[in-house]
């Protein structure tokens, strides 16, 4: 089975971002983002095939507003898409080792078009199509989540956020997606979505993903942006706020 990442009509809460090179194609599985309204802070998210069988994906966010960050982000773009392909297209390479080899280079990009310390928090992933396998880094960034038939887990970090420290590593776990499960990722923006000062939190997330009928990736992320609104009554403008999800068809 191939399914495609593709554009969708503008939804009343969300926009949906095509990647900046072509779409891609996975088989046995879709990925899609999306986010609401016009960027103002640092949110950058990317989808890119770096062999028959792997596909790299990230988001991250840049401290910062848009327009005093552009260069940093044009950076990591640079990096993330260069140094991942030439990391791990390979056949026999170690995931881990490249995904951990990745995110150092990121980090030095963020740093060098900062010009010193920028704060990153980052997730960056390889899913592996021939294994149903995620190997991913966290680097200071929201939990990702993993809905599968056992229920919703959660991705914490596995190291301090990009742009910190030049030679900070992070671990680079492996988790399964197995077919029909979900993997998503959300930018600080939607855990920070306030209504008389209680923030929207990771937790109302989860139960969110939980509860949620989307089985599509695109639909995923549209169901958490207008959770987002609905429990903020009123357009989430306050920052960035993008949803990033990854599912495999049941059939793989």
């Amino acid at each position: 089975m191939l399914s495609r990442f593709k554009k969708i009509k503008r939804h009343p809460s969300a926009q949906v971002d095509t990647v900046p090179a072509a779409d891609i194609s996975l088989r046995g599985a879709e990925i899609a983002a999306v986010f609401y309204g016009q960027r103002q802070g640092g949110d950058y998210y990317d989808f890119l095939r770096v062999n028959e069988n792997r596909v790299i994906f990230g988001l991250l966010d840049v401290a910062g507003k848009r327009e005093n960050n552009r260069d940093i982000l044009r950076a990591a773009q640079s990096a993330f898409r260069e140094v991942g392909e030439q990391l791990l297209a390979g056949d026999a390479v170690n995931e881990a080792d490249a995904m951990v080899a990745l995110c150092l280079e990121l980090n030095r990009s963020i740093m060098k078009a900062a010009g010193g310390v920028r704060s990153c928090p980052g997730f960056i992933g390889c899913y592996n199509e021939l294994l149903g396998t995620v190997c991913y880094i966290n680097a200071g960034h929201t939990p990702g989540l993993v809905r599968d038939n056992s229920g919703t887990r959660t991705l914490p970090a596995t190291g301090l956020p990009m742009g910190l420290f030049p030679y900070a590593t992070s671990d680079a776990p492996t988790t399964a997606i197995e077919p029909g499960a979900a993997l998503l990722l959300v930018s600080r923006g939607i855990v920070e979505g306030q209504c008389k000062r209680e923030e929207f939190g990771i937790h109302r997330v989860k139960d969110a993903f939980q509860q949620s009928s989307a089985s599509e990736a695109r639909e995923i992320g549209i169901s958490i942006l207008d959770t987002v609104q609905q429990f903020m009554r009123t357009p989430p403008t306050h920052n960035d706020v993008t949803a990033l999800a990854l599912v495999r068809s049941k059939t793989s």
